[in-house]
């Protein structure tokens, strides 16, 4: 079976809009869902209530197994960071802002994952320049 792992676009967008239901439980059925200590960590700056919070703790308790970024993955999504976003013209907030995704891509290709994301323009260059598979809703 393969390997998936959800942004934290998926998440935020099945909690807050109610999207992807069908999705979620195709994904259960095709794929092992591991967690992404970097999707935990965004999720929970990003809860500003108690019932997201409590959302979020209750993904964290349910996660069997999480998926964190090894020093060679800091160090490689430095790099990317740096040629993507002079390729892209990108501000220093924007360039912060990726890092946390060069981050979750990375850790995916080293487990050979899929990542499942909302989020297709940042996602499509780390797939072009990493060879991990995406899909997008």
């Amino acid at each position: 079976m393969a390997w998936a792992i959800l942004d934290s676009s998926i998440y935020v967008g099945h909690w807050e809009r109610g999207l992807y239901e069908d999705l979620m439980q195709w994904l259960r059925s095709a794929f092992v869902v591991r967690h992404s200590a970097v999707v935990l960590s965004e999720l929970r700056r990003g809860a500003r209530t108690r019932e997201a919070q409590a959302l979020v703790a209750d993904l964290r308790d349910r996660a069997t197994t999480c998926w964190e970024p090894v020093n060679a993955d800091w160090w490689e999504a430095g790099l990317l960071v740096r040629v993507i976003g002079d390729r892209q013209g990108w501000d220093r907030s924007k360039r912060r802002e990726f890092q946390n995704d060069a981050l979750i891509a990375l850790t995916a290709k080293r487990y050979g994952a899929t990542v499942v994301t909302a989020n297709r323009s940042d996602y499509d260059l780390l797939s072009a320049s990493l060879g991990i598979p995406i899909l997008v809703p």
